[in-house]
């Protein structure tokens, strides 16, 4: 009875803290935890809400294997209007001794790294972001995901 009460409360507080107002949320698995350079990442994003402000956060999940403690990508940005974007992006995944910076447990780390900060979508509709890979090899052993997180900016 008291280890249940004790998972009820480690439950409650999870979902209490893990409460955030998001506007999108997506994941692809890269097959066999090997990012190619010529596999591209998709994700279709429908924006209603052009008043709103958001963050949009990267998320990346990787093994201790992953040889780099960094990692390069180009974003691509699709506008409704068909206008078209581009970033290039810096992911710092581990510290300068090598200890990595990602949540989990054991080898597997999940990283939820802000892009971008407070901005306004300027017109609704469907956009599409597309990632890349960037870095000088063209085969990524250790990653395992790559997604994003849209989510309304906190003012507070």
């Amino acid at each position: 009875m008291r280890t249940e009460r004790l998972l009820t409360v480690v439950l409650m507080l999870g979902l209490l803290s893990g409460c955030k107002d998001v506007m999108f949320q997506g994941s692809q698995q890269i097959p066999n935890n090997i990012w190619e350079q010529r596999s591209n990442i998709s994700f279709n994003v429908e924006v209603k809400d052009t008043m709103s402000s958001y963050d949009f956060y990267i998320d990346l999940r990787n093994e201790a294997s992953y040889e780099f403690a960094n990692i390069f990508m180009f974003v691509n940005t699709t506008f409704p209007s068909g206008k078209t974007a581009k970033d290039t992006v810096e992911c710092i995944l581990a510290d300068k001794t090598g200890r990595w910076l990602g949540n989990g447990l054991g080898d597997i780390k999940d990283n939820h790294i802000l892009f971008k900060e407070n901005i306004r979508f300027p017109n609704a509709g469907t956009y599409s972001f597309e990632f890349e890979q960037g870095m000088r090899d063209e085969k990524l052993n250790g990653i395992m995901d790559v997604g994003i997180s849209i989510e309304k900016h906190n003012t507070k």
